[in-house]
């Protein structure tokens, strides 16, 4: 059960296309069918907070992405069912592990899904594998419309503690920012998708100002908040304060949405925002609306984020992070007092 004949998938996928039972929390749902290549070795990367790395103190088939469990079926069974039960996915997303083969096996996926459905479909694309960046067309001909480069952290000090020579991981910052800028020449401005995770260290400024240098290659970003997994060299490292999110994602909004810039903005000895640098009645109808505060990714056919990952950041219990659903004026009045708290 291997790839490509075999894909991971996110349990809410597998909830979404019938395999599971298909109840979400608050009644929301899925609306990107992710995937995720998938073989007996894993994944060949070392990052300190991922729960695919070799480094996570854990069997090897416990092994997961983003907490919860990627369960394994045939390429071409999903197919049928997004066919048939799939309505609400608006996007297909075609992950990459750090594989020998993961590259080819990708792009042979997205070919087959292109061919088999008709959802648009993102690449998410571990630079370190594509030495040669001219094969980045490779990705597009296979039928994709939109690639993702997860760079994570945010300064190139805590990619090399997290992700390169710190845990003796392949992988390099410059190469990775060097791959965004030519997925943007290959697919288009604002056809990539940078993630970034809050609370590896950096500061709210030093986030940001990364946010404002993929935008400005033509890439928008896509937020996760920094979640701790157990059996990881991170486990112990706390989660951003919900003041620290709910600013960069107001931030990354205005700037994605082209409201305004990082140096528009002013921020504090300790390097938090103090001013959006849009006036205060643009950002009290920005947290009004909510949709800054909803999960950021690749758009489906309609403009909407269709990769919403319900309740992927969570914790049992706790308050959102990123809503997967326009937020109700209760949560609004929730998120007004989070953004303007400075404690840690």
């Amino acid at each position: 059960m291997q790839s490509p004949e075999y894909v991971q998938t996110s349990l809410a996928a597998a909830k979404s296309l019938g395999y599971r039972s298909p109840r979400f929390r608050r009644d929301s749902f899925l609306t990107g069918l992710n995937l995720l290549v998938t073989y007996p070795e894993g994944c060949g990367a070392r990052c300190a907070f991922c729960g695919l790395s070799h480094q996570r103190q854990v069997e090897p088939e416990k092994r997961t992405f983003i907490r919860v469990d990627w369960p394994t079926y045939a390429v071409d069974e999903m197919i049928d069912r997004l066919n048939q039960n799939g309505k609400r996915l608006q996007r297909v997303c075609v992950g990459m592990i750090t594989h020998r083969r993961a590259f080819d096996d990708m792009n042979g996926i997205i070919h087959r899904f292109h061919t088999g459905s008709d959802r648009p479909i993102s690449a998410l694309i571990a630079p370190t594998l594509i030495r040669d960046l001219d094969r980045l067309a490779e990705i597009k001909e296979a039928g994709a419309d939109m690639v993702g480069v997860a760079i994570d952290a945010a300064t190139p000090g805590l990619f090399e503690r997290y992700r390169g020579q710190g845990v003796h991981g392949p992988h390099r910052w410059e190469h990775y920012w060097d791959t965004v800028a030519e997925a943007v020449r290959v697919m288009g401005r604002y056809q990539v998708g940078v993630h970034l995770i809050v609370g590896l260290g950096e500061t709210e400024q030093e986030m940001i100002a990364t946010i404002q240098q993929a935008q400005d290659l033509g890439a928008h970003t896509h937020l996760f908040s920094f979640y701790p997994e157990a059996g990881s060299p991170m486990e112990r490292h706390p989660q951003p304060p919900y003041g620290q999110y709910r600013r960069v994602q107001l931030a990354r909004y205005i700037i994605n949405k082209a409201h305004g810039r990082y140096d528009g903005m002013t921020f504090n000895q300790a390097g938090q925002v103090v001013d959006f640098g849009v006036g205060a009645s643009a950002v009290d109808d920005l947290i009004q609306y909510g949709e800054p505060f909803m999960t950021s990714g690749c758009p489906g056919p309609d403009g909407q984020v269709a990769c919403n990952r319900p309740f992927g950041n969570e914790r049992p219990g706790r308050p959102i992070r990123n809503y997967a659903f326009q937020p109700e004026p209760e949560d609004v009045v929730l998120i007004r007092y989070q953004l303007w708290d400075y404690g840690q």
